[in-house]
């Protein structure tokens, strides 16, 4: 497929980089998130990869590596070059044998890593850009539709209620961070993205989910699906101070915004709404996974009333 600007350009900067500092280390190089699921954003997405070595970098590898992403970062300071550095045999194995591993967060290296998550895998074998090395087709990539599943509804508790939980408390970072353009698609399209998965066992972006949950919510929940859909394809909303000042904009009269109007008359309204909209999804979701049905059933309605 052709790469959106500028992912391109950042991805031949970062080869030429490490080919030189380190000639040989990285033998495969995938990208996956919006850029492999076709909904990059120039202004507010990331460019997520995975990228494979022999083994894990250590020594000099490491250092090498520090000083491309360092280079990169100045040279490329968005969109952000984040990732993680997995073998062969990790790819294999699959994430409950990998453990933490080395890997790019806003631009810099960590080597204390969580856990890698079952959706990077199936996402680089369903939908992964290769930019160096064979086919996700001819790795022998681990798949499990059932640990995707499991780990899926346990996010949906362990992430998603305990951030809208605190996003209830209107003076806590998230309270905030739920009333900008950002937290609103970051939430609604979140917890949609994971009821597609357990719907029907892909992966899906934002956009994707938005227009999932278009298709599979009640009428009651499309007002504050469309406005996430809105602010999503205007490309503005980022996860910063700034994003949540801009978007006060919005809720100005129209005369003032032209296209930037929000559909909602202030943004505690929208909050209400996102969070309200999230637990309707959260629990449906849990339905599905409970009655066995997660990763399997592709045409089943989803139980919440209007």
């Amino acid at each position: 497929m052709a790469l959106p600007f500028p992912v391109e350009d950042v991805i031949a900067t970062y080869l030429r980089a490490i080919d030189a500092e380190a000639d040989g280390l990285i033998e495969g190089l995938y990208l996956e998130g919006s850029v492999a699921l076709g909904d990059f954003r120039p202004r507010t997405s990331d460019i997520d990869f995975v990228a494979v070595t022999a083994a894990s970098p250590q020594g000099a590898a490491l250092a090498a590596l520090e000083r491309v992403h360092a280079r990169l970062r100045y040279r490329w300071p968005r969109p952000f070059f984040d990732g993680v550095y997995l073998t062969w045999d990790d790819l294999r194995a699959g994430p409950a044998s990998v453990g933490s591993r080395l890997h790019s967060h806003e631009g810099r290296l960590h080597t204390d890593a969580g856990p890698v998550s079952p959706v990077t895998w199936h996402t680089i074998a369903d939908h992964g850009v290769i930019c160096r090395g064979p086919a996700p087709a001819v790795l022998d990539l681990w798949r499990d539709p059932r640990a995707l599943a499991a780990w899926t509804d346990d996010n949906l508790d362990r992430y998603w209620r305990r951030l809208c939980e605190r996003a209830c408390r209107p003076l806590s970072a998230w309270g905030l961070a739920a009333q900008s353009p950002y937290g609103a698609v970051w939430v609604v399209t979140g917890v949609a993205r994971l009821h597609y998965t357990l719907a029907t066992g892909g992966i899906t972006s934002k956009d994707g989910a938005g227009r999932y949950a278009l298709e599979t919510f009640p009428a009651r929940w499309h007002h504050v699906i469309n406005e996430a859909l809105r602010i999503r394809r205007a490309d503005r909303a980022r996860p910063a101070p700034s994003s949540l000042i801009a978007g006060l904009a919005e809720f100005l009269p129209v005369g003032f915004t032209r296209d930037r109007r929000s559909l909602y008359a202030t943004p505690q309204a929208r909050r209400r709404d996102v969070l309200a909209f999230a637990e309707a999804v959260i629990a449906d979701a849990h339905r599905l996974h409970s009655g066995g049905r997660g990763g399997k059933e592709r045409n089943e309605r989803p139980s919440t009333q209007e």
